[in-house]
This record gives C-alpha cells, structure tokens and sequence, in this order.
C-alpha cells in the first residue's frame, strides 16, 4: 500500500509528531556480523573485504535489514530510513562496489518500503514513511580523482 497521495505526510504532520528510527550501523553491529555475513554467495570469490560495508548487506543479507526495520516500526516509529547511507560510487569504492551503487540504493529502498507497507496495511489509521539516507561520502574532493565511474 504504497501512499501516492504526496500530501499525506504533510496531513500526518498536522495531526501528531512523527517518529523517525535510530541509527541503522549501530544496530546492525549488535549482529556481530563476519565477513561471510557481508560476502554472502554472491560476493563470496569478492578480492578484498567487505565487512564493514553496512550499505551491500541490502543484497547479502536483507532478512537483517528488514529485521532492523521491523524493530523499529514495532516500537513506534512512522519513518524509517533506507540502509543506504554510502550507497554511492565514491564510498562504495572502498570495498570495490561503485559499479552496484544503484541496485544497493534501489534494493535498500524496496526492503524499507516492503516493511512499511506491511506496517501500514495492518493499521491504515497509522501510515509508515519511508526517508531516503544519504550521507557524505567517504572521500573528500581532491582524493576522489581516481575513482572510474560506469554507466
């Protein structure tokens, strides 16, 4: 149930204060995830390491980013933010992933969004939202020159 109505955040506003979720890497580190956990078989013959990369679990381990998600809608929160704070080509590079930067964002925005529908379908009264992440990158401007980018 997905809200096309773009004014319907704005008339939730007018009626209560919405609550936004917490902080998406410090729950995900109370998983005590390894490597395979962030590898997963797609990634599994990946040349370098991937644990620490919270944005690519979206594509190996989504069940804990929906988890993740439902904790927080179940006590309270209307919004809930993507898991996509460095899903973008400059951060992503550190873990040789710029080339997956649009799938990460896009399959972070469907889990987030399969959770708040669900949320929402089981009470309308109360309808979840769904916030976009996007944080700096990990670069700054004059380190970023290397860096190949593809279409």
């Amino acid at each position: 149930m997905i809200f096309n109505d773009k004014n319907e955040i704005k008339s939730q506003l007018r009626e209560r204060i919405l609550l936004l979720d917490g902080g998406l890497g410090t729950m995900i580190q109370g998983y005590r995830l390894g490597e395979s956990d962030f590898r997963g078989e797609r990634f599994s013959e990946w040349g370098q390491n991937l644990r620490g990369c919270n944005d690519c679990l979206v594509l190996t381990r989504p069940d804990v980013i929906a988890e993740i998600h439902d904790k927080y809608l179940s006590v309270g929160a209307d919004i809930i933010s993507t898991n996509s704070f460095n899903a973008n080509a400059i951060s992503l590079a550190d873990y040789g992933l710029s080339d997956y930067a649009y799938e990460i964002a896009r399959r972070s925005a469907e889990i987030a969004r399969e959770v708040a529908d669900r949320f929402t379908a089981r009470n309308p009264q109360k309808p979840r939202f769904v916030a976009g992440s996007v944080g700096p990158t990990s670069k700054t401007s004059s380190t970023c020159r290397g860096i190949q980018y593809s279409d």
